[in-house]
């Protein structure tokens, strides 16, 4: 799903209204606010308006990159540089600037945590590689196959001694879409996030890049969100992604990705089916790889996580089975919480919620591949410097102790705001304010 096929999210049903009808802009923010204005060229202009009417600007985008070579984000002074770039569909975007996302400020689209602070700092440019044409990703499992070839086994992420990671696996190029569409992060003024913000930013941060050579947009089906007006169209759109993408070609076998948020998991005569929310088709594995995920991601299938409004999203590596089955070859889930900010824990969307609610910003860091990377649990990025939050969630583990007093020690050498949890006690006040810290 490219793009450019992607609905207004401002037309969600449903949404909250106010007594003016375009108060709200479609990423959910105040209209009236002046963060996320860019220039392009010699005009300055709200980012949302660049973000939905694309095609209307086109001819502005490419006078900015002829005569200034990129954009400029406004929400700092001096401006910041932004990339423009063109799909092969001819849509523009932007994105932020190489190693300067962490100058951006807090609210802005194209802010980012410190290097320091994801596990993409674990990979090399062979890995993911970024220029001003996009990004090049080069992912760990084959997207085709040939039916004679044994099957290949599944190929490691692990980095060798001393080495930065050389490919992206599942649950990495989960993270970097995430991580990439600002999904990771929120600030108040936001207000709202649905599946049609999700859907939105995923599609603009797709476009322009590849994967393993081939054309992102063409490898990855992105789940629309669903209106009754739209159904035949978003059928008929994976019928294509379907056929186009997963038929088998002579002795070749061909494998596509799928992205959607899991509504259930049913037992079947030969395995289980995964159904995904605002899609009608479904997904069908073996119960031996079930098995396997539901170890693998424990937190995404915590029948605990649920009940505090807890989500789950899928990055599906499928194919299709002899009889026309989309068909699991592997996964990655990813729980997060109802406003699609990635938690490692049931706790961690208790915590969520609550710096939602208590309207905090924040960004929640995320491994990528590397699960032996330690990150804070949340980031406050609406405090100078930046301060953070800890979730203890496990007892009488002498490793998972003794991590906590590492990080503990950190943050005092640091002298770094911190809000802890442990819990074992009740959840700590977490509005903004010198009670809710400590150092």
């Amino acid at each position: 799903m490219t793009a450019s096929e992607v609905g207004t999210p401002r037309d969600e049903p449903g949404r909250p209204r106010s007594a003016d009808p375009d108060s709200l802009r479609g990423d959910g923010t105040a209209r009236s606010d002046r963060a996320d204005r860019v220039q392009l060229a010699d005009r300055s202009l709200p980012l949302y308006v660049l973000r939905e009417h694309a095609t209307d600007y086109a001819p502005l985008f490419a006078r900015a990159r002829a005569e200034v070579g990129h954009g400029q984000c406004l929400c700092q002074t001096p401006a910041l540089r932004l990339v423009i770039r063109c799909s092969r569909a001819g849509r523009y975007h932007l994105a932020g600037w190489p190693g300067e996302g962490e100058l951006h400020d807090p609210s802005c689209s194209f802010h980012k945590l410190a290097s320091e602070l994801t596990g993409r700092d674990a990979y090399s440019t062979e890995a993911i590689r970024e220029d001003d044409e996009g990004v090049a990703i080069r992912f760990s499992a084959a997207l085709a196959r040939r039916l004679s070839d044994p099957e290949p086994a599944k190929a490691s992420t692990e980095p060798r001694e001393g080495r930065a990671r050389r490919t992206v696996g599942l649950l990495g190029l989960l993270h970097w879409l995430w991580e990439s569409a600002q999904l990771t992060a929120w600030h108040p003024r936001w207000r709202r996030r649905s599946w049609w913000i999700c859907h939105a930013r995923l599609s603009e941060q797709i476009a322009g890049c590849s994967i393993n050579h081939e054309h992102l947009a063409d490898a990855l089906y992105v789940v629309p969100p669903f209106r009754k007006e739209y159904a035949r169209r978003n059928t008929a759109a994976f019928e294509t992604f379907r056929i186009a993408r997963l038929k088998r070609r002579a002795d070749t076998q061909r494998r596509g990705l799928i992205l959607g948020e899991i509504r259930d998991v049913i037992p079947t005569r030969y395995g289980v089916r995964y159904t995904l929310a605002h899609h009608r088709g479904a997904l069908f594995a073996t119960t031996a790889l079930d098995e396997r995920l539901r170890r693998s991601y424990r937190p995404a299938f915590s029948k605990i996580a649920a009940e505090h409004g807890a989500r789950r999203i899928g990055l599906f590596l499928v194919e299709l089975s002899p009889k026309g089955n989309v068909r699991v070859v592997d996964m990655a889930a990813m729980l997060v919480s109802g406003l699609y900010i990635p938690a490692d824990s049931s706790h961690e969307v208790v915590m969520a919620n609550a710096l939602t609610d208590g309207g905090r910003a924040f960004v929640k860091p995320v491994r990528y591949d590397g699960s032996d990377l330690v990150f804070p649990d949340f980031v406050l990025t609406d405090t100078h410097p930046h301060s953070y939050v800890e979730v203890y969630g496990i007892h009488g583990r002498e490793s998972y102790d003794q991590r906590k007093r590492v990080k503990q020690a950190h943050y005092q050498r640091q002298d770094a705001g911190l809000i802890e949890w442990d819990v074992a006690d009740s959840i700590p006040d977490v509005q903004y304010g010198i009670a809710a810290m400590h150092r």
